[in-house]
């Protein structure tokens, strides 16, 4: 157990400090008290003092950003019927997690036709209001624009989702596109990692700011170091901004909106107390249900 260990040495040395700079204290006052003989003594040793200080220094400010780095790797805990990487994901980008396929709920029957159906990405250059191809030289690898009845559609969807969980009670909301690191490592994410997920601000101009994959990150950085009286919990809040993911290579090219690294979302956020320990699996549960009725009206099949 790499971080106990990490921990206890820790504590050690924080002790260490202590301990030397209650003595360096009672030495400092000596010098003001005693006679002039004894003076070369206690220079001396405060001289020691001040060396065994900084070496326990350095060495607890190796151990604190040790740990903190490897506490950054613990993930949280998870429910159990959770199937993979998380139950529910945003409008327009799929609905349910891998090892999730059931199918369980939804009242719009999956359709069936006689013919062979055309994708998204088909249909909508079909009817010119989707354009990804020949883009490279506009606005790089996995861009789109939407045109016409397209760009339409979006506002639309965004729209109908804002009015339906307004009504509900949430709290709208906008977030700043551009964060610092740490916000983001709050919401589990690295920005320095290799590959990193999310596009970092060129450091030499503008240190430490990165663009927001979701608006997630935004809405808790609004919560941190942030007090909510225990009456107003849970806080609903639903928040349309526009997603930026650097999305990384697999092997193979994904095929229309999929895999992008811009796209607009639909966010629902919830805070909750801790106080029997069922308030976020019961959040979790109302914005699950929430999605299954925006999905149900819009006359989706859905899993």
């Amino acid at each position: 157990r790499p971080q106990v260990r990490t921990w206890s040495r820790l504590e050690k040395v924080r002790d260490g400090i202590a301990r030397l700079e209650a003595e360096k204290g009672r030495v400092a006052q000596g010098v003001r008290e005693i006679m002039l003989p004894e003076l070369a003594a206690l220079r001396e040793r405060g001289r020691s003092l001040r060396e065994q200080l900084r070496a326990l220094e350095a060495e607890e400010s190796d151990l604190e950003q040790r740990f903190y780095l490897g506490a950054l790797q613990l993930p949280n805990r998870t429910h159990p019927a959770v199937g993979g990487l998380g139950v529910m994901e945003d409008l327009g980008r799929g609905f349910g997690g891998k090892g999730d396929k059931s199918d369980e709920g939804s009242p719009v029957p999956p359709p069936v036709f006689d013919f062979k159906p055309k994708g998204h990405l088909e249909l909508g250059e079909g009817l010119d209001i989707i354009r990804q191809r020949r883009l490279s030289h506009v606005s790089g690898h996995r861009s789109y624009y939407l045109c016409g009845a397209g760009a339409l559609l979006q506002h639309a969807l965004v729209t109908f989702t804002l009015r339906k969980l307004l009504s509900k009670g949430f709290l709208a909301m906008t977030v700043p596109d551009l964060l610092r690191g740490a916000i983001f490592e709050g919401c589990g994410v690295q920005p320095s990692a290799t590959p990193s997920p999310v596009y970092t601000i060129d450091p030499a101009r503008f240190e430490d700011l990165c663009l927001a994959g979701t608006s997630e990150v935004g809405i808790a950085g609004y919560f941190m170091d942030h007090a909510v009286q225990l009456q107003d919990l849970p806080v609903r809040v639903v928040c349309s901004s526009t997603c930026y993911r650097a999305e990384t290579d697999t092997g193979r090219e994904p095929w229309g909106l999929y895999r992008v690294h811009q796209f607009t979302k639909v966010e629902m956020f919830g805070v909750t107390a801790a106080e029997r320990g069922t308030e976020s699996e019961e959040l979790l549960d109302e914005f699950l249900g929430l999605q299954k009725e925006i999905f149900s009206e819009l006359g989706l099949h859905y899993r």
